[in-house]
This record gives C-alpha cells, structure tokens and sequence, in this order.
C-alpha cells in the first residue's frame, strides 16, 4: 500500500492552532487528491506543539489517463475552399498534438479528442505541498528572517517520504529530508526511513506525536499520580486539550501550596491553577486540596527544581487572590452598587448603575408574571453586578457572577440571592448548564435582554462574525432558559417593555420591535434546525406570534415532526394547503352566515369546524379533529365553487374557508412543510 509522509516541523506552535493547523492541512490535502482523481483508502494526522504531520495512504501511484474533447475553429475557418485545412486548422491540431486526420467535422466545427496522460502523484504533491502550506491561515501568521512568507511559527525542518525514499519538496528556505527531531532536551535529528516507523521511531526519542494517545497518557499518568495520595484530579476538557497541545512527552508531577491560600473563594483558586497556569487541581471527599499536578515536557529523573518554579509561580498568584479578597471582604458587598456608576454599560445606554436599576425593572415584570418570590428575585437583581468593582474580578474577569456570589454570601445574603447571583450569567457557551435557580433564570433573561435591546438600538446588531456583547449568544440563552425550564414569559412583551427602559431616545420603537423579535425568530430557527427538519421549524415559526409562548412553540415541533412522518398526513397536509391557497387574498375573518348557504356541503363543513375547539384541545386531539374534517373538506370542494359570480356567496364561502383555515394555524402553517 502506497504511503506518503509529510512532517512540517516548526518552533512552539500556540496550542489553539495545533488543532486548526492540522484540520486546516488534512483538508487540503483531501481537496487536492480529489480534484487531481487520486483514490485514496485514508488520511491520518498527528500534532505536537513542535510538527504538524499527515500520513496519506492507499492512494493511486498517478491520475488515470483522460480523452478530453477540444473544439476547434468555425468550418469556414478551419478549411479553405479547396476542402484542405487552412493555417488555422493545422495550427488547432497541431496545438493539441493531434493527427490532421483525427480531426472530425460536428455542429459547424472541428473537433479532436486529446489525450492526456495523468500526471504521477509525485509531480503532483511537488506541484502543490509549499503552495498548501502557505496557504494555511490563523492568527498571528508571522514572517522569519528576511522571507517573504507567513506561518504561524517559523518552519525549522521538513520530512516527505514516498514509501521508503525521499520525495524533495522546499517550503520558504527550508527543504526536506528525512530526518525529523526527537525530544528537545534529547536528541537532535532522527531519521525516519518510511511513514510506516514513524510513530515508533518518535516515541523512542521521547515524542508521542498522536495527540490522542498523548491525551490518554496525561488522563491516565495524573489519575495514578493523584491515587498516591488519595485524591481525585480534575480535569476540564478545554484544560486538557490546551495542556495536551503544549507538551511532546507529559510527565506529571505532584506540587502544592500553604493551606491558608483555600480560605479565598475556591472558584478563584481553581482559576489560578486550571486557567491561568495549566495545572490540574486535585480533591479528595468534594473538596479542594491544596496540591496540584503539572503535566511536565521532562524526560530526566530530578523534579525538584520544576516542582518548586511550578509552586513559586502559583503561590505568587494566589498571593496576589488573597490580597484582593482581604481589601474588597473590607465593606458592605451592597456597597459596591453605587461604584457602578463609573463604569460605562456602553457608548450612550449609561453606567452598569443604570443598566442594574432596568434590570431590577425587568426582573420585577417577570417575578410578577411568573409568581416567583419577587423580594429575592429583586436583591438578586440588585446585587447581580456588583462584584464588577471589586479588585478580584479586575484581577479574574472571568469570574464575574462567581466572585460576587461568595461575596453576597459571606455578606449574609440568602441562599437564593447568592445563588442567583452565580446563575444569572448562565449559560456561560453553547451546551453549558443553565440556571437552576428561578432567581438566576429571571435576573439572566433580564439582563440578557437589556444588553440585547441596547445593542439593536445603537445599531450595532450582529453582522457576519461580529457579535457585539455576545447578542447572538445572550439570546440563545434567553430561548434555552425559557424552554427548557418551562418558564411562561411573554418574549414579545419583555422586548416592548425593555425597550420602553432604554436611557436614549427612540424614534421608531415599533421597528426596533421588529427587528429584535426577527433577530430572536431567527436563532430560535438555528438552534431548532440543528436537531428538526427546517420545514418543520419554518412552518410552527410562521403560523402565529411565536414568541410569546415558546413553550408552545417547542410542542408543536415535536408533535409536527412525529406526524409528518404518518401516512394519513399527507391527506391532511393536502387539503391545509388547499386551502391556504385559496384564501391567501382574503383577510377579514368574520364568521360565515348560514343563511347563504346553498348546498349541503357548506353547511356539512361548517358544523365539522364549529366542532374543532382548538382553545381547549391537545394538538394530537386537535390533529384527529382536522382528519376527521378531510372528507368534508373534500366534499366541499368537489360540489361548491368558492369564487361563485355573487359577491356576498363568494366571500361568505372565504370566511367558512378561513374558519377552517384557523385551526390548522393552531399547529402550523402547512404552506411551509416541504411533503
């Protein structure tokens, strides 16, 4: 099997790009096999912080050979007037590398077939690796001695094998061979003789190039390593990948730290371990331990000097926690409230003082919508900003909510403040966990929604990649929150009151409605679409005011899609969207007078319809009630002509129609559905 080895061998590549490097260089690679015919049974990658490499195999040693049809000259043009070939003809067959007599005559043109012999998977992998390469992007890209190229680091070494021997490519000025580079500390060049040795030959040299089974080796290595004390190692997947990416041969060692430093909140000390210096932290029973493991790149024997730099630093850091706790612990957590006038929200909506007092508005609505304790949900409210003045969240932004949540609670505040205060920036991404708290769940759709509104009303709504404030993200927060903890919130109303809030001026509150409410529809679409049909989702967005129940709204997607799948649908369906059709002009909706009637069929529907309460059935009585009504529909169609010459008939058949018409609206708008 033809194997073909590519490592690209740099100085410490930045851990993010590691993975997107390499997905980046498998794609390419994959593209161009594909659109130069070259089969091929499998592309492996491998990462370091030092190499990205690929191994390519089962591939096609060249392309197949093609017969390519080429059009030449307008007949008239290709022959002169004694039948021969003109200069222009001989000159097309010629160019194409043809036999004059292979040329034939078709739609008023000559034409040859050419042949053309693929090209060797050598030529073309010469052709195209630097060109790849260079074409790679990401953040930072950076240019090395006096080149004029871009990469992420500077390329220090270049491996290309074909099977066994040497396939030379160059890429900027430096060109392959077959030597790659062992540990750092270790060896210097080591020779890899072909694709098939190289993992081993790495590892020998103390280099585990798959970053998978390096990803074991660390999980497995800090497990054993935290049993010998009885602990248990926490590992947070983000932490895990970043500190495989940063290491060729992770060795774990145990380190620690004065007990005093637990005392600070034990989010903050986590922090400083997980976040800010890689470490993983270690508990045994539920809490934290003061003693850590570092995932070391050391392949000697003596730890001691990288165990005490590893305490010194952490040590120095919590040094810095402590003392910030101890200044901000000094007064009343309340207090930090006012200072949030001299922080700016955003350019023309005020302070975070002023966006706290709307968010106390918007969280009191809700309180009193919802039934929920209103004294708690507006301390929450209250407090739920405050820790943005403290000297600990400057020092850890990423702990805002965390931090002001043990400050409310070492200030005496009541469990659900203190909980709110934690929750009511979750989620905090995309498939995190949302506020249990009905506290955190208010105060964070509160807030969500004012930032969101703010945003719109400054005409900075989301374009492109650009997310100002994390809209798009605030508002998929807002639509989990509300389904998935079965909240009875009116999406339309609290966008109307939010707006009436803003501290500017709004000339046109009635399109800034709008466009909110379009901009929710349409993440509550995305998020929808990611597990049912798009039709489906399109056809229960469009049938009413969405937003003011989205609870309803997520019964109808899940009932629509399980029947839509039935037989007996399609019968439904069809006779939803003749209706539609017909009564898509007509707007009024009164009810149709019976004493116009004039066939059996009109008043046999109309007694179907009247029926069918759709203000007091489930959606799968009210589904067996519309099938029920299939037969009368039909009859109806077959014996009545709607658009009948007499005005007052014509609109009295609409309005029994439309009557009809309102009842499927009750699940979806059927003209959607795509059957």
């Amino acid at each position: 099997m033809n194997k073909y080895l590519l490592e690209i061998g740099t100085e410490e590549l930045p851990y993010k790009f590691v993975n997107t490097g390499l997905s980046q260089l498998k794609s390419a690679f994959e593209k161009l096999l594909k659109e130069n015919s070259i089969e091929f049974s499998d592309i492996k990658s491998y990462s370091t912080p030092r190499r990205l490499t690929l191994i390519i195999e089962g591939f096609q040693e060249k392309q197949p050979d093609t017969v390519k049809t080429v059009k030449g000259p307008i007949l008239n043009i290709a022959y002169d007037e004694n039948g021969n070939l003109s200069k222009a003809g001989q000159g097309f067959a010629r160019k194409n590398g043809v036999d004059e007599s292979a040329l034939y005559k078709e739609d008023n043109y000559i034409w040859a077939k050419v042949e053309q012999k693929g090209k060797s998977i050598k030529d073309i992998l010469q052709e195209n690796v630097e060109k790849i390469v260079l074409k790679m992007q990401g953040p930072y890209f950076m240019r090395w001695a006096d080149l004029d190229v871009k990469f992420q680091r500077p390329i220090r070494w270049i491996v290309s094998l074909l099977n066994n021997d040497e396939l030379k490519i160059k890429i900027a000025d430096v060109e392959s061979s077959r030597f790659s580079r062992g540990h750092r500390f270790k060896s210097d060049k080591v020779e890899i003789k072909n694709p098939d040795t190289y993992l081993d030959i790495l590892f020998k040299n103390n280099v585990v190039a798959d970053s998978q089974k390096r990803k074991a080796m660390i999980i497995e290595s800090a497990k054993q390593k935290a049993q010998e004390i009885n602990a248990e190692v926490y590992m947070d997947d983000d932490l895990l990948e970043e500190v495989t990416n940063i290491c060729e041969w992770p060795v774990p060692v145990i380190c620690g730290f004065d007990e005093k430093y637990l005392r600070i909140p034990e989010k903050v000390t986590v922090t400083v371990m997980a976040v800010h210096q890689r470490y993983f932290p270690m508990y045994r029973d539920g809490k934290l331990l003061n003693s850590f493991i570092t995932i070391t790149n050391y392949i000697g024997h003596n730890f001691d000097n990288i165990k005490a730099g590893n305490e010194r630093v952490v040590v120095a850091r919590l040094d810095d926690a402590i003392f910030f706790f101890n200044e901000d612990t000094k007064k009343p957590f309340e207090n930090y409230v006012e200072e949030l006038k001299g922080i700016t929200f955003q350019k023309g909506m005020g302070s975070m003082y002023d966006k706290t007092l709307r968010i106390q508005e918007l969280s009191r609505m809700l309180a009193q919508k919802t039934g929920a304790p209103l004294a708690a949900v507006e301390r929450t409210a209250l407090l739920c900003k405050a820790d943005l003045v403290t000297s600990l969240v400057f020092e850890f932004t990423e702990l805002q909510g965390f931090i002001g949540s043990d400050y409310a609670f070492n200030a005496g505040e009541k469990p659900q403040v203190v909980q709110g205060i934690k929750e009511h920036y979750y989620p905090l991404g995309a498939d995190t966990e949302l506020a249990e708290s009905i506290e955190g769940q208010l105060v964070g759709i509160a807030d969500k929604i004012d930032t969101i509104v703010a945003v719109f009303a400054e005409g900075k709504k989301p374009t492109g990649s650009a997310d100002p404030l994390g809209v798009r993200r605030a508002t998929l927060g807002i639509i989990k929150t509300v389904i998935q903890k079965d909240l009875k919130i009116n999406i339309e109303e609290l966008i109307k009151k939010s707006i009436d809030l803003m501290p500017v001026e709004i000339k046109d509150k009635e399109s800034l409605f709008n466009e909110v409410k379009t901009f929710f529809e349409q993440r509550l679409s995305i998020y929808y679409t990611e597990k049912y049909r798009h039709d489906v989702v399109e056809a229960c967005i469009s049938n009413n005011s969405v937003l003011k129940d989205l609870n309803d709204f997520s019964k109808r997607v899940d009932f629509l899609s399980e029947k839509i799948n039935l037989t007996e649908f399609a019968s439904i369906n069809e006779a939803a969207n003749r209706i539609i059709r017909i009564t898509k002009d007509y707007k009024a909706e009164q009810l149709p007078d019976t004493t116009l009637f004039n066939n059996a069929s009109e008043a046999n529907l109309w007694e179907c319809t009247k029926t069918i309460n759709t203000d007091n059935l489930e959606y799968n009585e009210l589904f067996e009630n519309l099938k029920k009504a299939i037969p009368a529909i039909d009859e109806f169609f077959e014996k009545v002509l709607v658009m009948d010459k007499d005005e007052k008939v014509k609109i009295n058949r609409l309005s029994l129609l439309y009557s009809i018409k309102t009842k499927f609206d009750k699940i979806a708008d059927f003209s959607k559905l795509v059957i």
